[in-house]
């Protein structure tokens, strides 16, 4: 298996040191903290910095996004040292290159892939537009902001997409594997991402540790074929 076939692994929506020492214990890739003040996983930027401390130099935070303040994201920047910007609003290509070199970060942009093939989106053109990014997450389209738990059809992806991915959208354990066969033959490289599926059932923001370690062991089985 050479580097680029490993698939990174990202838990979103941590809001608990515990949680962050089960990811961490895992050997997930990136934590995810929301700061965005409408969903039920969000963090204030002073939990997160408190979340992050001691955190091991191979684990990456990621800072998620809603059409945000320049002054915002510089706030939570300087709270969390090294934390990747990912964006989930209506920012333009200019509006999160602005914000990602004020920062001095790389950022990640959110595509919002509708459920079905018959409405139109233009993944490729996204992603050229978008292509100062360091990778295009994929989520499915639900209303409002932010993952809503669901999939969508990964089949009807583009079959070549000239980007970094990063998979999300109502991943658990048990359908992991199959995401990563159908995604990973379409772009540069991989990561997938998680929150819903490995929470404890009906505790939005709460992780399980059971299920972040079955969702860690299926996709580096998934990596090992």
């Amino acid at each position: 298996m050479t580097h680029s076939e490993r698939t990174r692994i990202k838990i979103c929506g941590l809001t608990r040191p515990q949680d962050v020492a089960s990811a961490v214990q895992a050997g997930v890739d990136a934590i995810g903290f929301v700061m965005y003040a409408q969903s039920p996983r969000h963090v204030s930027i002073q939990t997160a910095a408190e979340l992050v401390k001691g955190l091991p130099a191979h684990v990456t935070p990621v800072l998620l996004f809603v059409n945000e303040t320049l002054e915002g994201v510089q706030r939570a920047c300087q709270a969390v040292p090294g934390a990747i910007l990912q964006f989930h609003g209506d920012e333009t290509p200019q509006d999160c290159q602005s914000i990602a070199l004020a920062c001095a970060r790389p950022y990640w942009r959110a595509a919002r892939i509708p459920p079905q093939a018959q409405e139109a989106f233009d993944l490729v053109k996204f992603a050229h537009d978008y292509s100062n990014a360091q990778a295009i997450l994929l989520d499915a389209h639900v209303q409002g902001y932010g993952g809503g738990g669901k999939t969508f059809n990964w089949s009807q992806l583009p079959l070549f997409v000239n980007a970094h991915l990063v998979l999300s959208g109502g991943l658990t354990p048990a359908n992991v594997i199959e995401g990563i066969a159908q995604v990973r033959p379409r772009a540069l490289s991989l990561a997938v991402d998680v929150s819903s599926g490995v929470e404890m059932d009906g505790q939005k923001g709460l992780k399980d540790p059971r299920k972040i370690q079955a969702f860690v062991q299926a996709v580096r089985s998934a990596d090992a074929h």
